[in-house]
């Protein structure tokens, strides 16, 4: 499976993922810090993936998604956004209402892939 089919599959295969610098425990940068807070008040289950682990998913996502920089959130295969709009979606409570569409009320937890 080529970088490309695999980050679709993690994308589809997820109804949350955050594609993050560093891990909700130890964000390595303030915007990732900053997403995982909001998602963690909102009691979010989500799958991330540390994009510092991951040189190819790093380089190659900003291609797949056409967005630049990270965090990148993922509701339901849909890019929602960066720090930026995820902190004005739970400001208006609109993320909230994303994700309870989606049934996506718990806890994180990590999927791994191949350096």
């Amino acid at each position: 499976m080529n970088i490309l089919d695999e980050i679709k599959n993690q994308i589809t295969s997820n109804t949350v993922i955050l594609y993050m610098k560093g891990t909700p425990e130890f964000p390595m940068c303030g915007f990732s810090s900053k997403v995982v807070k909001i998602l963690q008040v909102l009691k979010t289950k989500f799958v991330y993936v540390n994009v510092l682990e991951n040189m190819q998913i790093r380089r190659m996502l900003p291609k797949y998604s056409d967005w630049p920089t990270f965090p990148q959130l993922y509701v339901n295969g849909e890019l929602i956004g960066g720090c930026d709009i995820i902190s004005e979606m739970y400001d208006d409570e609109s993320l909230k209402k994303k994700l309870e569409e989606v049934k996506s009320i718990e806890k994180e937890e990590s999927i791994s892939s191949p350096a």
